[in-house]
This record gives C-alpha cells, structure tokens and sequence, in this order.
C-alpha cells in the first residue's frame, strides 16, 4: 500500500474516533451501537434500529446526525403519510403560470425515518428509490440526493399495536439492523445524571464536515480484502439461502454490504486488511433481517439471528 492511502487511513481513523468520543458524550451505556451505527455510514449504507419505545433510538439517531455536520431531516412516520409528504411535490404557481417543485424531507444528508413501521408499504415506497440509487423520480423528474445520504430508521418491535410490517424489498434496502435493549443499573443511573439539568442532545455540536464523511466513505474502498475472505463472505450467504428452514435468504445486495463493513469495521480497528473476525461479528446484524424464516419454522421459534449465528457456527474459518 502506498503512503497517499496509508495517511488517508490514518486521517479516516482520526475522523471516526472524534465522532465516537463525541457520541459517548451524549450517548450512555450503548458503545457497541454505535460502533455499528457508524460503520453503516462509513460504508454509505442506511441503518435501521429496532426496539421498544423509549431506549434512545431517536437519541442515537439524531446524536449520529448532529455529529457529523450534515444537513438533518426528520419524518415522523404515520398511517395517513402520503409518499409526497416524503418526496416532495410540484405546487402551481399562478404567477408565472408553471409547476414549482418543492422538495420533501427525504432531501437531506441525514434523514431519520422515525417508526417507519407505523406507516404502511405505500409510505415506506417512497424511500425504495433514493436509498439504493441515490435519486428519487417525481412527477416523472429525476432529483438527485445529497451526498453523503444515510437514513436511519427506527423500528417499534412487531408486537405492538398499529405496525405495518416491512416488506422484503425494504428491509434488504438497509445495510444494518441493531437492536436496543435496556440499560444495566449503573447505566441507568447515568441516563439520570445526564438529563438532570436539561437535555444534553441540544448541546451537540458537529465534529467533522460533509466532506470528511465522504472522504472516509473513499477511504474504506482501499482496505485489502483477500480472496479466502470473499469466498468466506460468500460461503455464509450461499448456505443461507440453502438452508433447510429458510424461504428467502440473504441477496447478493447482502453479500456486498457484508464485504463494505468489513472493511469499514477494519478501518476503524485500525488495520489495511480485512480479517475473518471482521466478517463474523458483523454477519448478524448485516444479514439476519434479510432472511425470511419458513412459516412452521418460525412457529417453533427459529428466527433469522438463530440462522446467521448456526451458520456462522459451523462454517470454518479461513486460514485455520
């Protein structure tokens, strides 16, 4: 590897662990999130985090916005959203007799889908699009999005009242899905000291640029990736859709964000190469919610975590 990429990685890392120490500041208990949170933006991916109502979910989402220094938009998902309400719509202006457009919320650098899964599949649509080509068609003009473009999306667990579930085609859409849970003891404690005074999240402040995320998002490209670790990332999704319990496993779209935040999770470990640790720990939260578990292997209990982690399991790893 040459000396321009070399400084190019080592002013990438600095970047991220700016980012991450600012994140801890406002952020309790929740460092392995967010390590995944920014992997996925790293990579130029879209993360999706699911749990129960009031863990922070719109906390680290904002928190990773507000950080980063790009422009922030937030979409309150809702049954009656309509898809401009998303996109944006031409309005007629009768002065000069023509269609003005003016753009939706999803025309920003940072966008927070905030439970999407309280909209139905007509709503989520609207981001089909823009989150994979990176462009949203209206009124039959094409509009480009911002770069970087991250989503991030919460979701309300499908137990709960009033959820329309995600179809296929939108789940495979997000590079990431991580799951919150509730703080220990101490942690909690912390949440308290933290929000005694006020709320800490007005206070954030931007600790890089636009231009450095994009920088970083280049930079990931020329982490090495050996051949045995393709063959490994490809080995893993193959016997997901082979697998006896499943209907629909992980897509090639899942085998190439595997790839990309292996090389991100490298970067950020500080490495030019990527490792097959790398592709284990971030095969469950990469590929679990792409796999469609079979009706009477579901009711017994099998879920998609289950299949990645016995896949994983029983694979052998490259070089030993």
């Amino acid at each position: 590897m040459d000396e321009v990429n070399k400084e190019q990685i080592t002013d990438a890392r600095n970047i991220v662990s700016r980012l991450m120490d600012n994140l801890k500041t406002f952020v309790v208990g929740k460092d392995a999130m967010m390590e995944l949170g920014l992997i996925t933006l790293l990579s130029n991916g879209h993360l999706l985090i699911e749990g129960v109502p009031g863990l922070g979910k719109t906390t680290l989402a904002k928190t990773i916005a507000f950080s980063t220094g790009c422009t922030f938009k937030r979409i309150q998902f809702v049954p009656d959203l309509l898809p401009s309400d998303i996109t944006g719509t031409s309005i007629y202006n009768q002065k000069t007799g023509e269609f003005n457009f003016h753009p939706g919320p999803i025309m920003s650098q940072v966008v927070l889908a905030d439970e999407i899964n309280r909209s139905p599949s007509k709503s989520q649509s609207a981001l089909l699009e823009a989150m994979e080509e990176g462009q949203s068609t209206i009124d039959g003009m094409t509009h480009s999005m911002p770069k970087p473009f991250f989503v991030i999306a919460t979701l309300n667990p499908v137990e709960y009242h009033g959820i329309f579930p995600l179809p296929e085609a939108q789940l495979d859409r997000f590079m990431m899905r991580i799951s919150l849970t509730y703080a220990s003891y101490n942690e909690e404690l912390e949440i308290l000291n933290l929000k005694e005074n006020g709320t800490p999240i007005e206070d954030i402040t931007n600790v890089t640029t636009s231009e450095e995320i994009i920088m970083c998002q280049e930079t990931i490209r020329s982490i090495y990736v050996d051949d045995t670790i393709k063959r490994y990332i490809v080995d893993i999704t193959q016997a997901s859709r082979q697998h006896q319990d499943v209907s629909l496993g992980a897509s090639h779209r899942g085998s190439i964000d595997l790839f990309r935040t292996s090389q991100s999770l490298a970067l950020i470990k500080g490495r030019e190469f990527v490792l097959p640790d790398d592709v284990k720990s971030l095969a469950l939260p990469v590929l679990s919610h792409r796999i469609i578990v079979s009706p009477q292997s579901r009711a017994s209990g099998l879920t998609g975590e289950k299949i990645v982690t016995g896949i994983i399991d029983n694979l052998r790893i490259p070089g030993i």
